[in-house]
């Protein structure tokens, strides 16, 4: 698994994603995926209970390590505005690029500022902005 400054250091990406964003962004790590990383994503994204941001503005990084997969599960409120149609494809793409080449911490916070990057497009930090999610990174026992 991951070491704690690599935790560290994916939880302070996350951090700073988020300081130019109403939008919340979370990090899950596992060992294994049992079938599909998207319809796995899909699960904990409710599971986490995601899907009550106040703008529906959530985004989850999903990262099997020992299967080397990984999806992205957005909310409906950032997938509305995205105009890229392969977006979350490309992201995707980047972090498993690093993956490949055993750079796993930096391929997550690749994701996580490529997330952070379109949240600020669409959902600009507010003056009273609440920071409604944790920023750290959960690991599934």
């Amino acid at each position: 698994m991951l070491k704690k400054d690599e935790l560290d250091k994916i939880s302070e990406s996350i951090r700073f994603a988020e300081s130019n964003t109403s939008g919340e962004i979370r990090v899950y790590v596992a060992k294994h995926c049992k079938g599909a990383p998207l319809e796995k994503a899909y699960k904990i994204f409710h599971q986490l209970k995601m899907d009550s941001t106040t703008l529906r503005n959530g985004v989850l990084i999903y990262v099997a390590l020992s299967d080397q997969k990984a999806a992205i599960y957005a909310d409906e409120g950032i997938n509305t505005f995205i105009q890229e149609p392969n977006f979350w494809q490309e992201t995707l793409d980047l972090m498993l690029s690093y993956f490949k080449k055993g750079l796993l911490s930096e391929g997550i916070c690749k994701g996580v500022g490529k997330a952070g990057e379109v949240l600020k497009a669409r959902f600009p930090v507010s003056e009273n902005d609440i920071n409604e999610l944790d920023n750290e990174v959960i690991i599934e026992e």
